[in-house]
């Protein structure tokens, strides 16, 4: 395997996801049009020199160096093909903010992976850097749809492989994302459920599984409605949303079918038809700004395509 040389850089385009959706806890998750962008480019400099650049108004908190997720993912990469590790700078697009529950971490794994990949001639396949992603990450239901894009339900099979399964999403349900300024820790979200839940409330999320898959599938408000229920993670998590069941509310009384946590939060998502997407989603920016919180909404499809990358023109290293 050759060493990539200095200069040689990729543009990996990674996808936000809304993880859970409901009663999907863990498994289910849903690639949506709203993209971090990723320039990583080889660098002078020995195996622990990772450089940072964030270009937007979100992460001037991230910062680089050899424990940095993007930086850590590309290791087990050049790890896993027996390639000697390089230096490399990421300059990023932000469009996803982080502590969101968008799947801002899933895309800067995924970015990692696949950027040290295609540094290196590609040596691993899309399935190893799924394994690879899944394992970084510890839960597959936002680096699964951030790798391959879709609506996917992933599941650790009896024969201990994770099995993928694309679902189908009809393009007249939208999305509609209300982003808070607040910010929430998906270890937070986590320390804030019980060890156990009662089998009712398994039994129900199972129920309330299926009904959303077939009404995502159909376009049918009314299964979808019925589906957007859960049991085991939001009725622990709401409390610690400012304002999120008032903003809830809101986007029911203005036509959404459902109202959910997107992922750890405490950003929400509201399942609507077309025609009623836009009316939501100020309706629910409002509701967070009477609870004294500033959000911005976004009416958002699924993103297809999952993450992909292209060469960028070799760079010239700068002498010193």
């Amino acid at each position: 395997m050759v060493r990539p040389r200095i200069g040689r850089g990729v543009m990996v385009d990674v996808p936000a996801t809304t993880a859970n959706i409901g009663p999907g806890f863990d498994c289910l998750g849903a690639a949506l049009s709203l993209n971090n962008r990723f320039e990583l480019r080889v660098i002078e400099g020995g195996p622990e020199r990772f450089d940072l650049i964030i270009e937007g108004s979100e992460g001037s908190h991230l910062r680089g160096g050899p424990d940095n997720l993007v930086y850590r993912s590309a290791q087990r990469v050049w790890r896993e093909a027996g390639v000697e590790p390089v230096a490399l700078e990421a300059r990023v697009q932000l469009a996803v903010p982080p502590a969101r529950g968008l799947g801002s971490s899933a895309t800067a794994i995924v970015a990692g992976l696949i950027g040290a990949n295609a540094l290196v001639g590609e040596p691993l396949s899309r399935e190893k850097l799924l394994e690879l992603a899944i394992d970084i990450e510890g839960h597959p239901d936002n680096v699964v749809p951030s790798l391959v894009g879709g609506l996917c339900l992933t599941a650790r099979a009896a024969s201990h492989r994770w099995r993928v399964v694309r679902c189908e999403w009809d393009p007249a349900v939208k999305a509609v994302v209300a982003i808070p300024t607040i910010r929430l820790s998906t270890s937070e979200a986590r320390r804030a459920m019980p060890r156990s839940i009662p089998i009712p409330d398994a039994v129900l999320n199972l129920g309330a599984l299926t009904l959303l898959l077939q009404g995502l599938r159909t376009g049918n408000g009314d299964l979808i409605a019925d589906g957007l229920h859960d049991r085991i993670h939001e009725p622990y998590r709401w409390g610690l949303i400012q304002g999120g069941r008032a903003v809830r509310e809101a986007a029911l009384e203005a036509g959404a079918w459902g109202c959910v946590i997107s992922g750890a939060g405490p950003t929400l998502l509201a399942l609507t038809s077309a025609s009623v997407a836009e009316t939501v989603s100020a309706a629910m920016v409002e509701a967070w700004r009477q609870e004294d919180v500033s959000s911005h909404g976004a009416v958002l499809d699924l993103q297809m395509g999952g993450s992909l990358w292209e060469a960028l023109p070799t760079a010239t290293p700068v002498a010193h």
